[in-house]
């Protein structure tokens, strides 16, 4: 089975420089050990990144003995659903890949919320108005 995106298609890849996904395959796929719904694909921004930080989950530095380089600013990566929702409610969102953003991630984030963010445009243009 084709694992589905918020929009209903096929999930698209997220990011593979640095390789994303809690699988690290590229995309946001899940199953029963992603614990954290890694299901968002996110263009991260700096703000975004320093709310990361301050709710305990830095990003940016680098973890060599996990083969993680640290992400900056405009780096593609899937995060979990609980945490995009914080910083959304925060007012420090990061962009969201909408094709690329597993239908998972829908259990914990409302489709017009991560619409608000969206910087992606589907193949039909008018699901965004539906």
């Amino acid at each position: 089975m084709t694992d589905r995106n918020v929009l209903g298609g096929e999930l698209e890849l997220c990011g593979t420089d640095p390789v994303t996904g809690f699988y690290r395959d590229g995309c946001c796929t899940t199953g029963p050990e992603d614990l954290g719904s890694h299901t968002i694909c996110a263009v991260v921004t700096a703000e975004f990144l320093d709310h990361q930080r301050s709710i305990g989950n830095d990003l940016s530095t680098p973890l060599p003995a996990y083969h993680f380089p640290g992400l900056v600013p405009g780096d593609r990566w899937c995060v979990t659903a609980a945490n995009w929702l914080r910083a959304h409610q925060d007012g420090a969102a990061a962009f969201v890949v909408l094709a690329s953003t597993h239908e998972r991630a829908l259990d914990i984030v409302p489709l017009d919320i991560l619409r608000e963010h969206a910087v992606d445009v589907p193949a039909d243009p008018g699901e965004l108005t539906s």
